[in-house]
């Protein structure tokens, strides 16, 4: 693994996949400002590699990918140094969000408030048979922010408001029926499960799926029309990668 600072470490293979482990930060994998400024930095240096076709997040041991922010820091905050913590929490969130490749959350164990902020930001979530979720911030004083607001999106507005309000834990199989994660993976099989989503995503035109990736972050936000017309453009632009030629005769040809 190569360490690309001291909470960032990097594996690469040959077919482009990137698995970024995040390094440090206790057996919990747990957000301080020291770690939240590494994994961004980490993710910055990555982003204008071009030959990255996805990115699998990792926590360094199997009892969380991000076990929550740092609680130990937090108590310690006041008004300004608590606002300075969570804009560095949405700066990392807004690293993975706007990430050019797709990004794959892998997901054993606990994945509590901020980690849960980071993994709502990945494109897929692939959680262990015995994963456990969970929003709970308001039972410590603090609203849940930033990125849970990706949270009614993904599961709907009471579901959301279970999970901020409530703050009691969710298992696998209700974060799987709910849509809060992509895929449970049996016992034993969370790498094979992040192994089959990379498999599906290398079998797709690299340019076409940052394209696709951009312009879902885009529909995010902008009103229906606006997202339908301004995806006309993009479709033009594809045919400038070449991928659509060659891709489509490949396809016709083998129809032959």
């Amino acid at each position: 693994m190569e360490m690309l600072n001291d909470y960032c470490g990097v594996d690469r293979d040959a077919r482009g996949v990137v698995r970024l482990t995040i390094c440090n930060a206790g057996s919990l994998n747990i957000l301080g400002s020291a770690v939240i400024k590494g994994v961004r930095e980490g993710l910055e240096a990555l982003a204008d590699d071009r030959q990255i076709r996805a990115l699998v997040i990792c926590g360094q041991t199997e009892k969380s990918m991000i076990g929550g922010a740092d609680i130990k820091e937090m108590a310690g905050l006041d008004q300004a140094s608590a606002e300075k913590f969570i804009t560095g929490l949405r700066d990392l969130c807004e690293a993975v969000r706007a990430f050019p490749a797709p990004v794959i959350a892998r997901m054993p164990g606990w994945c509590l408030g901020g980690g849960l902020e980071v993994a709502a930001a990945c494109d897929f979530r692939i959680a262990a048979h015995d994963a456990k979720f969970g929003m709970p911030e308001v039972r410590v004083g603090i609203p849940s922010v930033i990125h849970a607001a990706l949270l009614p999106r993904l599961i709907g507005w009471g579901r959301a408001r279970w999970l901020v309000m409530t703050a009691e834990n969710i298992d696998a199989p209700t974060a799987l029926a709910w849509g809060l994660v992509d895929v449970v993976a049996p016992q034993g099989g969370l790498d094979a499960a992040v192994e089959r989503t990379v498999k599906a995503l290398l079998e797709c035109a690299p340019e076409a799926l940052r394209a696709q990736k951009d312009l879902l972050r885009q529909w995010e936000e902008l009103p229906l029309r606006e997202s339908v017309n301004l995806s006309i453009g993009v479709f033009g632009k594809s045919y400038l990668t070449g991928e659509p030629q060659r891709l489509m005769q490949g396809f016709i040809d083998r129809k032959r």
